[in-house]
């Protein structure tokens, strides 16, 4: 009678990857995070997060779609979306984590690179879920620009208690908040939305219209964009009314989307839905950019950890795979594909984790806000567009076992587009740069300088710096947006990878893709270091 590994060997299968530590086989991840001093946490949550029983729920999530009940049994309008019992079991895990919430935790101290950590591991196992966290994560930055409301909900967001019911906010313990911004006539352009705000005492407002996305619609209260008197507002717009009753706003639809399909997106319907303002009138868009800048560091984060657990499952399947009598991953041609995805993946764990450190000490020091400002929308927009592609490669190394629903990957494949599209396409993105750059030419001055200056004066960083520079102010500055962005991800990414990673690899990925233009994957010179790149990807 045959083992499971009897069989596997026989038809030349790799085992099942699950029961993982997450963490402690990601040493570029373990490497940054030592930086913020939490390899110990960092190291229990990854074991948890990498089990069997977590997989399995990740995939259960997005086998059993949310479903929109718009009606009750008896007619009346309810419009609740129910999700699988995998989903909440994410979501309460995630809480009790502090994934939605740690960086509010203590006043004057931030965590947001530890949070980052977390939220990379767990984006490895199930992403749709992260949204939901993520939106909830950032809303204080918006509500502290209405003292009242920070004090009535940061003490239910901070708690580490999900409570999936469709309750009053006042009754529960823990809350989620989404948002809505995007409209049907423009998603880009919020400030030709046609959404309308009338005010009926105080800070109190009727809100009228739609939103074309309105994610995690079971969320306890958005914040809006709305045409208010005196010009685009922000509101937070609650489920249910002050006085119990269930608020104005009706789902219209759940959208049937390419990937991100745990979560529910839906399209909603205002008929004088009630809101509270937030900040003052006409400054809608200035109200919520913190939290936008919040959630973008987000999505580079999240594809970060798409990447990771596609080159984790592409290197698997390589060591156990034997090809014309040889393993796969001993192969040349096999050898230097998964060194320069390694190679790859370890730049943009480093940078994201570095730019979540930026944003914890942005309040102490000039520099490091600067840096939240300026490459936020760089590091999005690079590493957001890198995942897709990445994963295809990634893919490919599995062969048909990778393009199966059996498999990951497929999951991995779908999800990956939509951190790119999210809070910003790319040409935003680059644009966002080319904004912040002509408005704080001092700032984008200051971080180009320190980023050549943790480069360790590697030649190719003074003239990535220079090159970059020269783009953003160029005559044809908006035609070089995008380049000018990729370039100052590399130079980023180069000099994160200075402090966190051993030096032949820093090497490797600066003559690779600072020092000339970068070849497709596999057609990248990685140096010596092909065999270490792999090794520190997945050390098991």
């Amino acid at each position: 009678m045959h083992t499971l590994r009897n069989v596997e060997e026989r038809f030349n299968q790799p085992p099942p990857i699950c029961d993982i530590n997450l963490a402690v086989a990601d040493r570029p991840l373990m490497d940054s995070a030592a930086s913020d001093g939490a390899v110990e946490d960092l190291s229990v949550f990854g074991a948890e997060w990498g089990a069997a029983d977590q997989f399995a729920l990740g995939r259960l999530a997005n086998e059993h779609l949310p479903e929109l009940h718009s009606h009750d049994p008896q007619g009346r309008r309810c419009d609740i979306v129910e999700f699988h019992p995998a989903y909440h079991a994410l979501m309460a895990q995630s809480y009790a984590s502090g994934l939605h919430c740690s960086s509010w935790d203590v006043a004057g101290r931030r965590s947001h690179g530890r949070r980052a950590a977390r939220l990379y591991i767990t984006t490895q196992v199930e992403a749709g879920h992260v949204c939901p966290l993520t939106m909830t994560h950032a809303a204080p930055a918006a509500l502290s620009a209405a003292p009242n409301l920070l004090r009535d909900w940061l003490p239910r967001i901070r708690s580490r208690t999900y409570d999936g019911r469709f309750l009053p906010f006042w009754e529960k313990a823990g809350v989620t908040v989404g948002m809505g911004m995007t409209e049907r006539q423009g998603g880009t352009d919020v400030r030709a939305n046609l959404t309308s705000a009338k005010q009926i005492g105080g800070d109190e407002y009727e809100i009228s219209g739609h939103k074309w996305f309105f994610s995690a619609p079971m969320s306890d209260a958005f914040l809006v964009l709305a045409q208010a008197d005196r010009g685009l507002t922000c509101f937070l717009l609650p489920r249910f009314r002050p006085d119990g009753s269930v608020n104005d706003l009706k789902l219209v639809r759940l959208k049937k989307k390419l990937g991100n399909r745990s979560n529910a997106s839906s399209e909603v319907e205002f008929e004088r839905a009630f809101a509270w303002r937030v900040g003052e009138e006409g400054r809608g868009v200035s109200t919520i950019i913190e939290m936008v800048q919040l959630t973008r560091l987000d999505c580079a984060v999240a594809s970060a950890g798409l990447m990771r657990m596609a080159l984790t499952l592409a290197i698997h399947h390589a060591r156990h795979r034997t090809v014309f009598q040889r393993r796969l991953a001993d192969q040349p041609a096999m050898a230097v594909l998964l060194a320069d995805l390694a190679l790859e993946a370890e730049a943009s764990t480093a940078l994201v984790l570095r730019l979540a450190r930026s944003f914890d000490q942005a309040e102490a020091r000039p520099e490091e806000a600067a840096r939240a400002r300026i490459l936020t929308p760089a590091v999005k927009f690079a590493v957001c567009q890198a995942a897709p592609g990445f994963i295809f490669e990634a893919m490919e190394v599995l062969g048909g076992n990778g393009y199966v629903e059996d498999c990951a990957m497929p999951r991995l494949y779908r999800e990956a587009p939509v951190n790119a599209i999210w809070e910003g396409t790319g040409n935003v993105m680059a644009l966002d740069l080319l904004r912040a750059a002509q408005r704080e030419p001092e700032a984008l001055a200051l971080v180009l300088e320190g980023l050549v200056r943790d480069a360790s004066g590697i030649p190719e960083a003074r003239a990535a710096a220079s090159d970059i520079a020269a783009a953003l102010a160029a005559p044809d500055r908006e035609e070089q947006a995008r380049r000018a962005a990729h370039r100052l991800h590399d130079l980023a990414a180069a000099a994160a990878m200075t402090e966190t990673v051993p030096a032949d690899v820093a090497e490797a990925f600066v003559a690779s893709r600072l020092g000339r233009p970068r070849g497709p994957y596999g057609a990248n010179d990685v140096g010596g270091c092909a065999g270490l790149l792999v090794e520190r990807a997945l050390d098991v």
